[in-house]
């Protein structure tokens, strides 16, 4: 965000403008359908409390779900988690979702996946897939997901390339990987992926307890992205490479998921709809359920959606940005998370009065990498699978016992 800051000016006032219009329709849906899941991945930004698996809604009530959103305008699905592969119902979820006419991305960490599933998948609806992959050094990416599964995410990609499918790779970015990036781009080709979304970490749920150790050193992302320009121009035409911007560093508000409620919708693994996937924590009992009210409802008139919509919740210095209508004043959550006010402006961007708080961070994130000392999550025995050869890396450091 950029703009001219006023000082002293910290609530809307005068007449309205840029209230909440009658908001276009979503064009995606991403569908949690559990937390349970055979990594611990140290970047996890699912919320802290992770719903059980008892309270995950049934594959009926996802063809539901699925069918009032292809009714309200959503064209694509993302199958998510936690682990989607952990449903055994998963297969119904796809057909629901194929039958309305709306296209299915899983979304995996290729752990547990096999032949006969991706068979069963495909024959149910499945259009591409998109593997989670954390260092392209086996040891390395143990370390930051809690558990060996490279040879399984190897045999993922290769099953969904033979299947026919469109396979994408999401590698998210931070001080233990962002030096191996050119590295994570072979592997990708290696795996024969069509697009890579080299994501820098967002600091959200989990990922928030280990920023410490996360984040990376201004140079590392410099560096990142000159050979990011040098590969895009050498594979043009072959691979895509997105980048998800490090807004920490950046200084610089993000355009948060285009705005609060605006192109896309969350429904979690117990039903709870968020206008964005972190919004969970800032929303708490407000957050609408699609077991309580319909869809379209929701999208259009709840409070939760409807809160940060236009321009006439922002303060200074969002108010008379230039920028308000493209990011939007920033983050809300990050602002809730950072301030305890979502109102606020998010303190990543250089015109917010919190931006200190961010400014410290990244200073003290300078020098050389240091021992990785991440915090596990570990989820219940019940809420979690682990393929029998994929233990916890040997070796890893013990963060104070915070499990």
């Amino acid at each position: 965000m950029t703009g001219p800051p006023r000082t002293g000016d910290t609530t809307p006032t005068g007449p309205r403008r840029g209230a909440p219009p009658d908001p276009d329709p979503p064009w995606a849906l991403l569908a949690e359908l559990t937390h349970g899941c055979p990594l611990s991945c140290a970047y996890c930004s699912n919320p802290v409390e992770l719903n059980s698996r008892s309270a995950e809604l049934t594959a009926d009530e996802w063809a539901d779900v699925l069918r009032q959103a292809a009714d309200l305008g959503v064209v694509q699905t993302h199958l998510s988690g936690g682990e989607p592969l952990l449903r055994r119902d998963l297969h119904r979820i796809v057909a629901a979702a194929d039958g309305a006419g709306i296209h299915t991305q899983l979304v995996t960490s290729g752990v547990s996946l096999h032949e006969d599933r991706v068979a069963g998948l495909v024959e149910a609806g499945l259009r591409s897939v998109q593997l989670s992959v954390q260092h392209p050094e086996p040891g390395r990416a143990a370390l930051i997901a809690g558990a060996r599964a490279s040879r399984a995410k190897e045999r993922a990609a290769r099953l969904v390339r033979e299947a026919g499918l469109p396979l994408g790779l999401n590698a998210v970015l931070h001080r233990a990987n962002l030096d191996a990036l050119e590295a994570l781009v072979d592997l990708g080709l290696a795996w024969g992926a069509d697009r890579i979304e080299l994501a820098n970490t967002q600091f959200y749920g989990w990922a928030l307890r280990n920023r410490d150790a996360l984040l990376p050193d201004p140079g590392q992302v410099a560096r990142a992205r000159h050979t990011l320009e040098r590969l895009r121009a050498e594979l043009a035409g072959r691979m895509e490479l997105v980048w998800v911007a490090p807004d920490y560093v950046d200084a610089t508000a993000k355009p948060c998921m285009g705005g609060w409620g605006a192109i896309s919708l969350t429904v979690t693994p117990d039903g709870t709809a968020l206008p964005c996937p972190a919004a969970a924590e800032l929303l708490g009992a407000d957050a609408p359920s699609v077991r309580d009210r319909p869809l379209d409802w929701i999208w259009r008139s709840s409070p939760a959606f409807t809160r940060y919509r236009g321009e006439d919740w922002m303060r200074e210095p969002c108010r008379s940005c230039e920028l308000r209508a493209v990011d939007f004043g920033g983050c809300r959550c990050q602002a809730f998370a950072l301030t305890g006010d979502a109102a606020r402006t998010d303190p990543a961007c250089h015109r917010s009065p919190d931006h200190g708080l961010v400014r410290e961070l990244v200073e003290a994130a300078r020098g050389p990498a240091t021992p990785d000392t991440y915090v596990y999550r570990e989820p219940a025995p019940s809420d979690r699978t682990r393929a029998p050869q994929e233990a916890r890396p040997p070796q890893q450091a013990d963060p104070g016992k915070q499990r």
